[in-house]
């Protein structure tokens, strides 16, 4: 199963692959109750498996998503059913928009869409304010939810030293322009892999909380998007990506952030360095899937995504002196 986790969001440009049209947006609109359309723009965004278009109608704007290929739908049932019982926690988040027998998809152009109240959203930015981010991953983590869908490799098994070594070599060969960056952190991925813990108690969680959604609207209110990958994790583990991700090289700021969610409520602790193996296990996967997908790209524009999602990945690095000193900051709370 493909995950597409802290991908870049990107402007629409050549490469983009089109499904929909915006002659669609009329069977958009009538299928979930829009009122009458009057234009369909997009891709306004895409990701590793999808992208969403922004229509308009009388009634407002909305968010239509579709994959590239098919998704697994219990899946994302589930991630449907944890955004709903999160919202009515008092989680922010985009209102999903069901419709008129009360489901939340369609099948368009042979994929599933789906359609959910559109957000004016600011910029990826990991220095959000720090306590609001606290509160709102506090809040989370204690919404009443048994869900169903279960651990899953990508956040839970680092990728180890043979295959670091592979995609390194082939990434070599075949000219990759990131390959002697990505060479040069080997020996810490390694080192970084051999922390990896099995997770302990496990609730639902989101398994996205990276800076791409997780945004401050433009009245500068929070909102979380993007809930498809929800599933089992450590809620510890899982509130360590967001000390790394939200805190980087601050320790003010990570003690903020904890100190919120502690405030808050929130069930997780972070008091280990194995705390962060959620952490090295998504990053390692998206830095592997990255070059992966730049190795079997097929055109010039799909290869210059690769790279530019792998970027990420290599330039602003998860190392373990970051690690020590974001558990310094949290250690005396």
């Amino acid at each position: 199963m493909v995950r597409r986790l802290r991908r870049p969001e990107k402007e629409p440009t050549a490469y983009t692959r089109a499904m929909l049209c915006a002659a669609d947006a009329s069977r958009v609109a009538v299928a979930f109750d829009l009122g009458v359309p009057r234009s369909m723009t997009g891709p306004v965004a895409r990701g590793v498996i999808g992208q969403v278009w922004r229509p308009e109608t009388e009634r407002g704007s909305w968010a239509v998503k579709e994959w590239f290929e098919t998704p697994d739908m219990d899946e994302l049932d589930e991630g449907v059913a944890f955004q709903a019982a999160a919202m009515a926690a008092g989680v922010p988040a985009p209102a999903v928009i069901r419709t008129s027998d009360g489901g939340w998809a369609i099948e368009l152009a042979g994929a599933p869409v789906r359609v959910q109240r559109w957000v004016d959203l600011g910029d990826r930015d990991p220095s959000l304010d720090a306590d609001s981010v606290g509160r709102l991953v506090g809040a989370l983590h204690q919404v009443p939810f048994e869900g169903t869908q279960p651990l899953h490799e990508w956040y839970t098994e680092p990728i180890g030293a043979a295959r670091w070594d592979a995609l390194i070599a082939a990434s070599r060969v075949a000219g990759a322009p990131f390959a002697e960056r990505f060479a040069a952190r080997r020996h810490e991925l390694v080192a970084l892999d051999a922390i990896v813990q099995p997770p302990g108690a496990v609730r639902t969680c989101h398994r996205d909380l990276w800076s791409d959604n997780l945004r401050a609207s433009v009245d500068g209110e929070l909102c979380l998007i993007d809930w498809e990958n929800c599933g089992l994790a450590d809620a510890s583990m899982e509130l360590a990506v967001v000390v790394w991700e939200f805190g980087r090289t601050d320790p003010a700021r990570a003690r903020a952030l904890y100190a919120a969610y502690l405030d808050t409520g929130g069930p997780g602790r972070v008091h280990g360095e194995s705390d962060f193996s959620m952490l090295i296990a998504q990053l390692g996967h998206i830095g592997a899937r990255a070059c992966s997908d730049w190795l079997s790209a097929e055109s010039e524009d799909d290869r210059t995504f690769s790279a530019s999602w792998f970027g990420e990945f290599v330039d602003d690095p998860h190392t373990a002196d970051q690690l020590t000193m974001l558990l310094d900051a949290v250690a005396s709370q």
